[in-house]
């Protein structure tokens, strides 16, 4: 059996109040994308294996064998291989996408597991981004991760993303985040007032030019500020696509949204040699709205 796990990017990515247990509430429309690690699983006589490529992920704590683990997966017989095509600590959302690609593989019955269990609550204690790739497509993703709203098929969008010679550590992008709002705090609006909700109403819409009007990231000026390697990308990539260049998840990774593919790939070339690293990706979803 082989799985396909998508990248994801945050089109919006609003990060709200700081909870008592020190996670923060988040609400972001995100989008899978047409990057993809793959996953092949066979039955072998011989004690079970996980093989990961690139070999340092390949340990007990990997989230793939950790949903296998959680989903009642008896890995004896199993081998596992891990091909990664996502770039790592990039803010796509890799790892996170290759455990929910497991957690769908046992749902649906593709994958023999444990029994039936409530999969979002499973996949929130894996990650907070791994309830979104439960989802099949676009989707509103609210709370700590756990509250995810289906926006239904992707339109047939194209994303530039590239990824700076530099990655960020999650705490350190909330500990320049909230560093940052101690000096100016977060204005608080209503959700309906929301960024994210007006964003996702678009993207449902398929209205490219009001949804790239309210793409956003609030890691980006922090980030941007205290890493300048992050920086001069952005600003390399809003000069090669002629529109400003947005960071996913807590970066590193940074992406420009375009209607047409042979737009994306003509600013991908002005990008050539400036960074090691840049795909051009459709915009996609599993099927299940069209």
């Amino acid at each position: 059996m082989l799985l396909r796990a998508p990248a994801k990017l945050n089109l919006t990515l609003e990060v709200l109040d700081r909870l008592d247990d020190g996670y923060h509430r988040i609400r972001s429309v995100m989008v899978p994308i047409a990057l993809w690690d793959e996953i092949a699983v066979e039955g072998t006589a011989d004690a079970g294996a996980f093989i990961a490529r690139p070999g340092e992920l390949g340990n007990e704590s990997n989230l793939v064998v950790r949903a296998m683990d959680v989903g009642g997966v008896d890995r004896a017989h199993l081998r596992v291989t891990l091909n990664k095509g996502i770039p790592m600590g990039a803010g796509l959302g890799g790892g996170s996408s290759d455990a929910a690609a497991i957690l769908l593989a046992v749902r649906d019955g593709r994958l023999a597991g444990g029994a039936a269990q409530p999969w979002p609550a499973v996949a929130r204690s894996l990650g907070s981004d791994v309830p979104f790739f439960l989802a099949g497509g676009p989707a509103l993703v609210e709370a700590t991760g756990e509250r995810v709203t289906p926006a239904g098929s992707a339109p047939p969008w194209w994303a530039l993303v590239a990824m700076p010679h530099e990655s960020i550590a999650t705490a350190e992008a909330y500990e320049l985040l909230d560093q940052a709002r101690r000096s100016a705090p977060r204005v608080r609006g209503s959700r309906l007032e929301s960024r994210s909700i007006r964003a996702l109403e678009a993207l449902q819409r398929a209205d490219f030019a009001a949804l790239t009007s309210l793409l956003g990231n609030d890691f980006q000026e922090p980030i941007c500020a205290a890493h300048p390697a992050i920086a001069e990308a952005a600003l390399a990539l809003e000069s090669a696509a002629g529109r400003p260049a947005i960071l996913t998840g807590s970066g590193a990774a940074l992406f420009v949204l375009f209607e047409q593919e042979n737009a994306a790939r003509a600013a991908a070339a002005r990008l050539a040699g400036v960074y090691g690293e840049t795909f051009v990706a459709a915009l996609t979803d599993d099927g299940s709205w069209r």
